[in-house]
Formats: C-alpha cells, sequence, structure tokens
C-alpha cells in the first residue's frame, strides 16, 4: 500500500470517527429530550389525576415543573391528605430529576464540545451554498488548492473549497476570508450535491492521489455532464485516464513549474512583466475570457458596438470562435458578435465584470 492511500484511509477513519461521535452525542441529546418531555406529560397528567378536575392544566404544569427541578415552590394542589398524591411525587421526584440532571448534562456537552456551532454553521452553509448558481468547486489535499482557491477568490469568482477536514476549511477561512466548505470525499455523490456541483460552472480535482483526481473527475461529470472539469497529475500517463474519465484539462504541476524555471533563464523580461501585471492594482489584472451566450441580445451586433476601448484599464486581446482551435488577434471592430463567441481581454475584475453587463444589454 503506496503512502498516500495510507494517508487516505486515515483521514476516512478519523472523518468517520468523528461524525459517528457527532451523531452519537446528537442521538443522546434527541432521547434525553424525549424523555423529558415523557416525564412531564406523565406529572401533568398524574397531578390532574390527582387534583380530580378541581385544578386547571397550569396548575399541574406547574406542580410538575417544581417537582422536576426541586426549586421547592409552595403547592398548588394540596398533599397534606393525599397518601396516594405524596407517593406519586416521590417518584416523579426520583425518576424525573434524574433524567432532568442528563437531559442538562447532555446539552453542556453538547454545546461545551461545539457540536451544537457545527449543526447551526453546517445549515447555514447548506443554505449559503445552495443559493449559489455558476460557481466553482476546489476539490483537494495538495497545496495547489490554495493557490487555486486564492486565484478564483481574487478574481471576484465564488468558490467552494471541498477537503477532508474541518480544520483545512478553517485554516481556508483564516487564509482567504470567509469560504464555503464542504468536509468529505469528493469522489462522494453525496459531497459533490452539498458543494453545489449541478450548479456550479466547474470543478478543480487537486488530490495527492491519482486515484482520487479520477474518481472524482467520474463523478462530477456524471453528476453533471455540462460542468468544466479540470484535473492535476504528476503522472504523463494518468493524462489520458483523466481524459478519459471526462476531464475537459489535465495540469502538471511539475511541468509548469518546469517552464516556469526555463522561461526565467530564457525570457526574465517577460517573466518580470508578468509578475508584475499580477500585482499592480491590488493583483487583480489579468487575461480573462467572456462568452457571447445564446441569449445576449448583442448577438449579430459589431464588436466595436460593446466599446471595449472605453472601459478603463481593459484591453481586447483576441476573439475566439467556437468550433475553431486558433484566436483572431487583434479582431476587427466590424466583426459580427456570434452566440458562443469568447473575448479574450486583459482587464481588472471591475473591468471584466463591466463588459460582461454590456454583454447582458444591448447598448447600441
Amino acid at each position: 500500500m503506496s503512502r498516500s492511500t495510507k494517508n487516505r484511509a486515515v483521514r476516512k477513519i478519523k472523518l468517520s470517527g468523528r461524525m459517528a461521535e457527532f451523531h452519537r452525542i446528537q442521538k443522546r441529546l434527541e432521547l434525553a429530550i424525549l424523555a423529558l418531555i415523557l416525564v412531564t406529560a406523565f406529572g401533568v397528567v398524574g397531578f390532574m389525576l390527582i387534583g380530580d378536575g378541581e385544578y386547571s392544566l397550569i396548575d399541574a404544569t406547574y406542580m410538575t415543573f417544581i417537582t422536576l427541578t426541586t426549586v421547592g415552590f409552595s403547592e398548588v394542589i394540596d398533599m397534606s391528605a393525599n397518601p396516594a398524591g405524596r407517593v406519586f411525587t416521590m417518584f416523579l421526584l426520583l425518576g424525573g430529576m434524574g433524567i432532568v440532571a442528563y437531559t442538562m448534562l447532555t446539552l453542556a456537552s453538547f454545546v461545551i464540545e461545539g457540536q451544537l456551532r457545527h449543526i447551526f454553521t453546517r445549515r447555514q452553509m447548506q443554505r449559503r451554498i445552495g443559493r449559489m448558481k455558476d460557481h466553482f468547486i476546489v476539490c483537494g489535499d495538495t497545496f495547489a488548492r490554495w493557490y487555486v482557491t486564492e486565484e478564483l477568490t481574487k478574481t471576484g469568482r465564488s468558490v467552494v473549497l471541498v477537503t477532508s477536514s474541518q480544520e483545512l476549511i478553517d485554516e481556508a477561512t483564516e487564509r482567504l476570508g470567509d469560504i464555503p466548505g464542504v468536509v468529505g470525499d469528493p469522489s462522494d455523490d453525496e459531497v459533490l450535491i452539498e458543494a453545489g456541483v449541478i450548479e456550479a460552472s466547474g470543478v478543480v480535482f487537486s488530490m495527492a492521489d491519482d486515484k482520487d483526481n479520477l474518481l472524482g473527475v467520474l463523478t462530477a461529470r456524471r453528476l453533471s455532464p455540462g460542468i468544466r472539469i479540470i484535473a492535476s497529475t504528476e503522472r504523463p500517463e494518468t493524462i489520458a485516464k483523466l481524459r478519459a474519465a471526462g476531464a475537459d484539462a489535465i495540469v502538471s504541476p511539475t511541468h509548469i513549474g518546469g517552464m516556469r524555471m526555463a522561461s526565467e533563464l530564457i525570457r526574465p523580461t517577460v517573466v518580470s512583466f508578468l509578475d508584475q501585471m499580477l500585482r499592480v492594482g491590488g493583483g487583480t489584472l489579468r487575461v480573462e475570457e467572456v462568452k457571447i451566450h445564446k441569449e445576449s441580445p448583442v448577438t449579430g451586433d459589431t464588436l466595436g458596438s460593446l466599446e471595449i476601448d472605453q472601459i478603463e484599464g481593459t484591453v481586447l486581446l483576441a476573439l475566439h470562435r467556437p468550433g475553431r482551435e486558433d484566436s483572431e488577434f487583434k479582431p476587427d471592430a466590424g466583426t459580427v458578435l456570434e452566440a458562443g463567441m469568447r473575448l479574450i481581454i486583459m482587464t481588472d475584475v471591475e473591468g471584466r465584470e463591466k463588459l460582461e453587463e454590456r454583454i447582458q444589454t444591448n447598448i447600441s
């Protein structure tokens, strides 16, 4: 068994152990609350019978509460001449006091161990992810997950992080701000569905083990046939398998690192320019692409009607037509816009959003 496989097995055991402990405490609390409700109902019914119709439901409930909580307030229902009532009260006190104490201890344990906060946070996270659309999902246990997530958030994209532990979600929040996350195995249907894979635009798999990436790609493609899937691998022989599984693109971090080092040797000025581009204006200047959708009102208009050069800090570099591999550099302003075209621009987050807004609104 490889080291990565062993680590994966250990992560799954720890995760299943935490979930089992969570469900165990939750079940204990549910049973304790149910027992408390039953003993309270038993006390109310008993005091109603003891009172023989002379006392109200409020009086019987009051007697039950002061008995179970042992507060010692005055009796509403007179027990001085009712031996059976006194015996009932003693049994209720002995049995009910134990149930109340057990419920309070279980509730305290639930809160102290953070399970209550975990439930509220999880439900809030589920609602938040449920409202998301066209977001991106980053699945990974390698350091690349941080760079992918940081780039997406830095350029104004919505992200959901899928990791193997809550600690990594907390670390992502410390590093990058409020990032919604899901704890679990990204090759699990329920985990990806919880991350919103049905409504997502794209998903990245950056797992240390290629088998995890393969399973994740297969699962995501089956759940969302139209989603864009990017996977990583260090082994050239895995590329064909990932493509066959449904990955749209495969990235080798080692290959990219080697290319970067070669570029530093032979074209340092270009590399310096690109690094500077990433840092200018808070580090959000990027080469972006904006798609002309089928329902866009600018379809049929000319490229010049978008007035891209009027958007501050935005430069049109090229145009890519659907079904073609190459792109048209410095396209003519008279080019008719068609559905599926992608405009390749150099801009920042604000410039990209302005152009996307223009494409959604007919400005001609």
